[in-house]
Formats: structure tokens, sequence, C-alpha cells
């Protein structure tokens, strides 16, 4: 997510335990008996490697012949701060699909002017790319289907002069411009010579906005809580918002993310619990789409339903109700043009950040995780009351398959304990909160406990985290990672926690856990610490120096191989406010863990004797955040997302810079990243 968008007010006034006391208390505890921080570092990792590749031995496959251990083939690159992208030597990268790209004969080319109209923005690509996944056709390297989140949008960017609100009121234009500007790309992409580019006029090419129809699948479908008058039945809602991280099923189809959608909204009047608990603005949503409300050209309430405020006298008179069609894991088919996109509401509705699906076992339900990306918010995981067949790979109708594992099964929030365990809170009706009152007797029945998701968490005392992003599973262990950003509202009055220690934690963290057999409890430990190099101990737990420094680690996600890969969001945009963001740009980082079985303790994992195994592959240019990740099979591509540049791209060649003394219109793009000799990436 991008620091632009990011709620900067904690909406959590519950008083559960904070992640950070939690591993306070179990890190103080060793340090006590041991002696201080670098005893810690050594016990908690097991000493040396323990839970890390050291790139450099082999291995024993278990039989007489050693296998090639997988071992990171670049140098760490150097820190940069430039209108480019950087990528080690004998890489190259050029850029694909730059916001306002055609995808069909329907968009006039892009205008670096801004004059590009709404329509276009229909049949192009959107703005700010974000989380995307790699859809092979027939199992191709050369050609499939790109995914591609557009999470929100540079106003300033997209018109012409900016934004313009005469008497108050932003033009019916220049809104459907910007609605039709978020939302999902899919791309038919294909290589060609060695070079990848999008397939203008392929029946697969396809957007979804924020004003597309969809569909509302789960427990809230049909309820009261989502009748508008657009749908007065609440079988459906107009469009999906600020879709930041993202996800895919084994079954092939997309899993986009809606963040944060809440502030989109505005709502004057006395606001329910479940809207505070959120952040409903009560003065005017972010973009002000709702002022365009009344335009001659306005068809079915498509700006008037921002405005959430009650009027009328029931819910099929006003558009209290569209909000609450907002807040899901929206599921797509890349493959089929003529579905639906489908809001599987059983997963949660919070500010959904990346979807993991857990390591798949015939017979065994699926779990999937998702970070609430927000101050002090929680940890979920969503398991399917169906178990897994894998048949249903090959089905074509991956919608349907869709709907048996993901509208119906068991929302958990987490609990994270200072021994290094942790529970599964099951968000049902029979749950007994803190205060010895079920979930039930609180909230009513289960769609009113989805609704409520984040009061739902604080009820049942889960751990408040350090703004949990996006989730990945190691494609052999199981063992699930996820990025903790920053908190810098963590201060001696919130209290730390075992699961996030640090006080003004401007660096932020990646946590892991592994779940018990059955599916409530697991155990955890903190993979590693974001920190300057030049760091006091006590912040920089992980040992980093000037060769892997980070700091907000975001994206997150792991090849078919077993190397991780962590891109960062620092927070340039808003200036260089920490030290890591003034000696470098954000960037993209690869790593290769080993098991958490290897482990012990709470972490660190990366520590200061095996952190150069922690390696700088990529850095963006001014300004921008480093997100979104996607592989071929073949592991010879890598696309990744730049969003939010000041001043790039300057050519197609991704890692030429803008020259000084020249402006260009900045437009988010997937970058393309492959080997000059056509080799696998990372090795």
């Amino acid at each position: 997510m991008s620091q632009s968008t990011t709620d900067l007010v904690v909406r959590n006034s519950s008083n559960n335990e904070p992640f950070s006391s939690i591993l306070n208390k179990s890190m103080s505890r060793r340090a006590v008996m041991r002696g201080g921080l670098g005893a810690i570092l050594a016990v908690a990792t097991g000493g040396g490697l323990a839970a890390c590749g050291s790139g450099d031995d082999a291995e024993s496959s278990g039989g007489n012949d050693p296998a090639p251990k997988l071992a990171l083939g670049f140098q760490s690159l150097p820190v940069s701060m430039t209108d480019a992208c950087v990528v080690p030597a004998g890489y190259v990268a050029h850029v694909l699909g730059p916001w306002g790209t055609p995808l069909d004969d329907n968009a006039a080319a892009w205008d670096p002017n801004g004059n590009n109209t709404s329509h276009d923005l229909l049949h192009s690509t959107g703005m700010h790319h974000d989380g995307m996944h790699y859809f092979p056709i027939d199992g191709s390297s050369a050609e499939g289907l790109l995914a591609v989140n557009h999470e929100y949008i540079d106003e300033v960017a997209l018109h012409p002069s900016g934004p313009t609100a005469p008497n108050g009121k932003r033009p019916a234009e220049e809104a459907r411009k910007e609605i039709n500007a978020h939302g999902v790309a899919i791309l038919h992409i294909r290589k060609t010579s060695g070079r990848w580019n999008i397939v203008k006029n392929s029946r697969y090419n396809r957007r979804f906005t924020s004003a597309t129809p969809m569909s509302l699948a789960g427990p809230v479908r049909a309820s009261d809580w989502v009748k508008t008058p657009f749908s007065p039945n609440g079988s459906q809602v107009r469009g999906t918002n600020n879709n930041c991280g993202n996800g895919h099923t084994p079954w092939g189809t997309y899993l986009t993310c809606e963040e944060n959608w809440a502030a989109c909204f505005k709502n004057s009047a006395e606001q329910p619990r479940e809207q505070k608990r959120v952040g409903v603005p009560s003065a005017s949503g972010r973009y002000k789409w709702e002022t365009a409300a009344g335009d001659p050209s306005e068809v079915n309430g498509e700006f008037a339903r921002f405005d959430i405020t009650p009027t009328g006298a029931d819910a099929l008179q006003d558009w209290r109700n569209e909000i609450n069609g907002f807040g899901y894991i929206v599921e797509i088919d890349p493959f089929d043009p003529s579905s639906i996109a489908i809001k599987r509401t059983a997963m949660g509705r919070f500010a959904h950040e990346g979807c993991a699906f857990g390591k798949l076992e015939a017979g065994k339900p699926i779990s999937f995780y998702s970070g609430d990306d927000s101050r002090f918010e929680y940890i979920y995981k969503f398991v399917s009351e169906a178990v897994w067949d894998p048949a249903d790979l090959g089905r074509s109708d991956r919608l349907a398959v869709g709907a048996k594992y993901l509208d119906k099964g068991t929302l958990y929030v987490a609990r994270f304990d200072a021994d290094g365990t942790g529970v599964w809170l099951p968000l049902v009706e029979s749950t007994i909160g803190k205060e010895g009152r079920t979930l039930g007797a609180e909230f009513g029945s289960l769609d009113a406990i989805i609704i409520n998701t984040r009061g739902a968490a604080d009820f049942v005392g889960a751990t408040p985290m350090d703004r949990p992003e996006w989730t990945a599973v190691h494609p052999e262990s199981g063992d699930v990672y996820l990025t903790l950003t920053n908190n810098t509202a963590r201060n001696q009055s919130t209290g730390t926690n075992a699961a996030n220690p640090r006080l003004n934690n401007v660096n932020g963290h990646i946590v892991r856990w592994h779940d018990e057999g059955n599916q409530r409890n697991f155990r955890w430990d903190i993979f590693v610490f974001g920190s300057e190099a030049q760091a006091e101990a006590g912040v920089n737990r992980s040992g980093l120096t000037a060769l892997n420094q980070f700091a907000s680690p975001d994206g997150l996600g792991f090849d078919s191989r077993g190397i991780m890969w962590i891109q960062t969001d620092n927070g340039i945009d808003g200036g260089r406010n920490n030290a890591v963001a003034r000696a470098t740009n954000d960037q993209m980082l690869a790593v290769i863990p080993k098991a958490l079985a290897d482990s012990s303790g709470t972490g660190p994992v990366v520590n200061g004797d095996n952190q150069g195994d922690l390696r700088r592959f990529f850095v963006g240019p001014n300004e921008a955040e480093v997100t979104g990740l996607a592989f071929t099979p073949d592991n010879k591509t890598l696309f990744l997302n730049i969003q939010h540049p000041v001043n790039w791209p300057y050519t197609d060649d991704a890692t030429v810079a803008t020259p000084t003394g020249t402006k260009v219109r900045p437009r988010s793009s997937t970058v393309v990243i492959q080997r000059a000799d056509g080799g696998a990436i990372g090795v």
C-alpha cells in the first residue's frame, strides 16, 4: 500500500495486548537468562545459518549424490537515488504497460499532456500498478495473462492541470476518469524475440473499475446490509476500490484485495460502529466523487452512492448500504472474458492486504491468510469448509470451484503469545469474547460479524500488529511470512508485544508462523527486522549493513524455487523522513529461508552472523514504491511494479535515468526483468 493512502488514524480502541509487548516479554526473559541482545540473536536463531541459506555450500538431497544447493547468484546492489531503475550486472529491464496504455482500439493513445478521456481509461491500463500475478497460457513462459491491481490515482498526473472542483463540485468527466483509473487490468502478454508486449485487441484484455458490476457471495450476500437502489436484493455491488495486495488460487483465478476503500465514502450523520471502526470520513470522500452527484449525465446514482449519509425512509431510498459492498477479497477468472467478478464475503471485511493460500494437502481444508493494513490491526485466516480435491485443478468452471472453497468456512484472527506459540480465534457466533459474552450476543448472526470484522477481532482479544501487509507461503515448508510495514504510533502509552517489540517502529519487520495440524494453534518467530545500517543494536536487531539495510517491508512473495522477495514502501513520497529513506530509494531484496522448524525461540532469524544472505536485487526510481511481484513458470522473467514515481519513465528501457532538468509526466508501470543471457532470475 502506498503511504499516500495510509490511514494514519488509529482506529483500534481495544485494550488487547499488542504483539510488540508479547515479543518484548519473550526477548527480555531470554536476555536476562543469557546476557543481552547478542545472546538473544544467537539463541533465537539456533546459531549461525540455521534458518537462512548460506549461498556457498551444498547439502545432501537424502541419497548418495549431493544436490546443488539453491543459492543467490548476484551481488548485493549499492544504494541508489536516481530517476531510474537499477538491476544487477548481467540483467536488463524494460517498461511494460504504463498507465494509459490502450488495450484495444477503443482507446486513444496515451496523451503526455493528460487529455485522455474516461472512455480511454476504461480501455487502457489503470493507474498506480500494485499487486499482480502471471497466469500462463497452456503452461507457457512466453505467453500468458498478467492480472494487475490499480490501487489509487495521482490526480495531478491524471488530468491536464490536476483535479478541479468549480463551485465545490467535481466535474462528472473528471470523476469518471478517476473511477476508471482504479481497479484491475487483465493483460494478454506475449514474449517475442526476448521482448514482452501487450497483445492489443486480445479477447482476454479486460478492465475492472470502481464502477464495474460485481457479484456478492457468501454470508453477506442478500442480507439487509447490502440492499441498495442499485441491487434491491443485495446480490450485486458496483466496483472494486483501492486494490493493493493480491493473491491467486490453486484452481487458476485471481484474488484482488480491497484495502483503503472506506476513505472514498462520506457519512455526515452519526456513524454506526462498523463505519467508525474502518474510518469513514464525515466531511468528504478522498476524491470528492460524491460532489458530482446531480450532474445531468449521472446514471443510477453513480456519484451519489459515495455519500452514504442516510436521507431516505430506508436503505432502498438512499445509499447508506453502498459501503457494505466493499472491503472484501474479489475473485476474478482471467481466462473467461464473459465472467463477472465475485466478492467472497466469508473471508472477512477489512483493509485486505494480500491473500496467500497455505500448503495444499488432499483431503484437508485450504487456509488463506491476509493482513489488515492499518496501525494496531490484525492478521486473519480463512479455512474452507470443503477439503482440497486435486481434481479441481483442471476444471474450467473456475468460479464454481471458488464458490466451493471460498463461500463456506471459518474466519479466524490471530493471537500471538510470548512463548512463540499462537492461537487462531474463530469469528463465529459461539466464540466467547474477553467480557464473557459470545460474538453472537454482541453482533448477531454471521453476516453482522463479517460486516464488523475489526470489531469482532477486538472483542475476542486478537493481537494488534504493526500494519500487517502482504503474506507469502514457502512452497515446500508451508511456513507463512507476513510483512509488518511500520508503526510510528507505537509508544510508551500503547506498549509493545512479542511480535512487535520496538517502540516508534519506523522500519518494520517480517514475522512468520507455521500452523499446527489442528488448524487452531501455530508456532511463530520474527524473520528479520528492518533498520538503517548505523542504528544501535536495539534497533538494528538483524545486524543489517549498507548492502541490505531496508525499511517498511511491504510486497512479499516466493518464487517456485523457494527464493523470497521483499519489496519496500518507505514513504519516500512523503519525504525522506528516516535514515534508510535518506540513504536509498525503495528496493527489492532476496533471501533463501530455511524452515521455521530449523529455528528456535522467537527470532530474529536474520541476524549479525548470517545477514549477508539477504541481498539487494533492485532499486526503484525516485519517490516510487516498489510493489507487485510475478514470475513466469521457468523463473526466467520477473515482473514487478513501480508505483507513483515522480519523474519516470524516460524511455522503454527502465534503467535509463531521466536527464537532469527534464520533466516527464510520471507513469506507474510494470517493469520486466530478465537476464541478458536468458538464464533464471536470481541464481
